[in-house]
């Protein structure tokens, strides 16, 4: 049993299990059954998605800034730091010891995207992780 980070709109792995969408917004132009049908989710999670004030104020910068980086990492864990964010966490977390899911974000690079971030606080709460 485990939770695989994964890039979402990419081919599913065998046994990935359900894939989890922790993005701001569904992908445009697709019905919600053509959503999972074309690998991005099946469930979606925007409650661990960065705010939209944090996405407009750096996220793009921070692609290729390691400060503006550090600065989004920073900010994004502090807003998982919420008592209902914390509560979603640890939640996933005890999923992964029961079963096989996958969380993920649109993003091509994970280094660079709050996937990474999500897969250390996950891993922090002793998430079992893929």
């Amino acid at each position: 049993m485990a939770i695989r980070i994964v890039r979402l709109g990419s081919e599913r792995m065998p046994g990935e299990g359900l894939r989890i969408g922790t993005v701001r917004r569904p992908p445009r132009g697709l019905s919600k059954a053509e959503i999972a049908a074309r690998g991005f989710y099946d469930v979606w999670l925007p409650e661990l998605a960065p705010s939209e004030a944090l996405l407009k104020e750096g996220r793009a910068g921070a692609q290729a800034d390691e400060k503006r980086w550090q600065r989004f990492a920073r900010r994004y864990r502090a807003e998982m730091g919420r008592p209902e964010k914390k509560r979603l966490l640890e939640l996933l977390a005890a999923l992964s010891r029961q079963t096989d899911f996958s969380v993920g974000c649109y993003c091509a690079d994970e280094r660079r995207c709050h996937r990474s971030l999500l897969k250390e606080l996950l891993s922090e709460r002793g998430a079992v992780l893929a």
